[in-house]
């Protein structure tokens, strides 16, 4: 009986099911990181054949040993069955598009609301993580595992099998270390490509900070801020009405107004913008740069915890009673309108503007007249774009306005052809700029009864498929300019130019390629051209008092 009993004890090991997963995870999960480093080997001039065929090894033993940890009766299919489809989300964009997913990531992939994620999803990824994380989990879920008849026989396993893969590492690094520090140091994005320990590490860091550690307590800052004399007395007679459009996704390269050979910038070229040659976003992710924008914090020292528990921008205006309202189309303001009004688009509905799940830019103007009207005093109405957000470009603009051609009618865009991938991106820039054009015509023809301006700045860049990078999100110190400048375009109505004693040829001189800005200088400038004496703004930081007169004079004073 008993040697019946045994023959019906099939399956496999702990140790054996631990290896096997550590061999799936390295030779099929981690293709990105094979794709990074055949990338980084094409551009040496020598690369030692023995130290590139220890690689996979090297991986192989790492995960069995980092596995063998997890791998423990009643938890081990649950845990790796998660592990296992979550990696092969993160391996498809990784592949595919160049994302690492570093704490940044995470934070902007967990603030992401479900019809922004929708734009992700498409026949080729659902067949990517069918095949590789789907199928393998259902395996996994089947596969019958050995039960354990002695405790200390299983522990022995195990740890015989954690030293063998620790002195199979200390063979590789006895033989190939000076080649594994030479492209770690000069390469060291690669540990952030590696599957699954980043995206781990980057979620467990993301939930301790969000959900385990005790809120900063709320700082109030800019306690002492008010509106100049000579602003109360206009908004009397003629206030201010500033409209600052925060764009999304929109590198500057692409703009006509740039530079750039093609004309993306048709509807606002005639209209004397200005537009900031050399600006540089806080971030690489909405999550990080619209939080940054607004706040009195510069991409050095921001922590999205501070930038959340303080008050920001908003915040400030509003106490210096300038009247605001916020719009949204891009699926959150990122907690940066929290205390003011906000009007959300319904992108649930099926009209000319929307399909249900999203909505042109061009409905943030329905209404807006009334907007402007419900508000009082001098006022701020501030449109969140969903702009240029891919991979869905196609989705960005209406057919009448796809002026380049032929381009990318599909969310997998790896599976378009650049000129395809380009020819849609330039159609969202150039929709944005038709939509910043009617809202420059609206202001124009309130011109009469308010000092009118626009001020327009991307959150941050996009890759299109240079070095084999698309979208965004990359960690700051690895991300390509692409993703980092972005535009910054300013329209001001000659009697806002006169109220605010800005001198427009200065202007247009400061925002030459001599001049470098970044997001660093938003809070700054906003407050000083809305005229709010606070002892939180720095005349240094402000773009525009270089090129104004008496305001930055008073303000100058009032800070010494």
């Amino acid at each position: 009986m008993n040697m019946i009993k045994q023959k019906r004890v099939g399956g496999v090991s702990y140790a054996t099911f631990t290896f096997l997963l550590a061999l799936y995870f390295t030779a099929i999960v981690n293709l990105p990181v094979y794709k990074a480093l055949i990338g980084i080997f094409s551009q040496l001039e020598t690369v030692k054949l023995g130290f590139v065929l220890t690689i996979p090894l090297f991986f192989l033993v790492c995960l069995n040993f980092l596995f063998s940890l997890f791998s423990w009766p009643k938890i081990s299919k649950p845990f790796f069955i998660i592990l296992l489809i979550l990696s092969s989300m993160v391996s498809y964009a990784g592949f595919n598009y160049g994302i690492m997913f570093d704490y940044g990531m995470i934070a902007n992939i967990i603030e992401t609301d479900s019809s922004e994620a929708s734009s992700y999803l498409s026949l080729y990824s659902a067949m990517w993580t069918l095949l590789m994380g789907v199928i393998p989990a259902l395996l996994i879920y089947k596969l019958p595992i050995k039960p354990i008849t002695s405790p200390m026989t299983f522990i022995t396993a195990k740890l015989v099998s954690m030293l063998i893969s620790l002195v199979v590492v200390g063979l590789i690094a006895a033989v190939y270390y000076q080649d594994y520090a030479s492209v770690g140091r000069n390469n060291s994005y690669l540990k952030k490509v590696i599957i699954p320990t980043q995206f781990v590490y980057s979620t467990i860091k993301y939930v301790k900070h969000t959900y385990f550690t005790t809120p900063q307590p709320y700082k109030h800052i800019g306690l002492d801020a008010k509106q100049s004399d000579a602003a109360l007395a206009q908004a009397k007679t003629k206030p201010t009405l500033m409209i600052m459009v925060v764009g999304e996704t929109a590198r500057a390269q692409n703009y006509e107004l740039n530079g750039y050979h093609r004309n993306t910038n048709r509807y606002t070229r005639e209209l004397n913008m200005i537009s900031f040659q050399d600006v540089t976003a806080c971030g690489t992710a909405t999550a990080v740069s619209v939080p940054c924008m607004f706040a009195n914090l510069n991409r050095d020292n921001f922590e999205r915890s501070q930038a959340d528990n303080q008050d920001n921008l908003l915040d400030i205006l509003q106490r210096a009673n300038v009247s605001q309202l916020w719009k949204e189309n891009d699926g959150g303001d990122k907690s940066v309108a929290k205390n003011i009004t906000k009007i959300e688009i319904d992108r649930s509905r099926k009209d000319e503007m929307c399909n249900g799940s999203t909505c042109y830019d061009m409905a943030l103007l329905e209404n807006i007249e009334q907007d402007i009207e419900d508000l009082s005093g001098n006022r701020m109405i501030t449109l969140h774009l969903i702009g240029s957000h891919g991979p869905t470009y196609y989705q960005r603009y209406p057919s009448n306005k796809a002026i380049f051609q032929p381009d990318c009618p599909r969310a997998d865009i790896e599976n378009c052809s650049q000129e395809q991938i380009i020819n849609s991106y330039d159609n969202t820039i150039l929709y944005t700029d038709y939509v910043i054009s009617q809202m420059i015509e609206k202001l124009q023809q309130l011109n009469e009864q308010y000092n009118t301006a626009l001020v327009y700045i991307s959150d941050h860049g996009e890759s299109l498929g240079e070095n084999g990078t698309y979208l965004h999100g990359i960690p700051y110190r690895f991300a390509p300019e692409y993703q980092t400048k972005v535009p910054l375009i300013v329209w001001m109505s000659p009697s806002f130019q006169q109220t605010k004693n800005i001198d427009y040829t200065c202007l247009k001189q400061a925002a030459s390629k001599t001049g470098t800005y970044s997001h660093d200088n938003i809070f700054h400038s906003m407050l000083g051209v809305m005229d709010i004496s606070t002892e939180e703004y720095q005349a240094e930081l402000d773009i525009f008092s270089q090129c104004r007169d008496k305001f930055a004079t008073e303000v100058a004073k009032y800070n010494n």
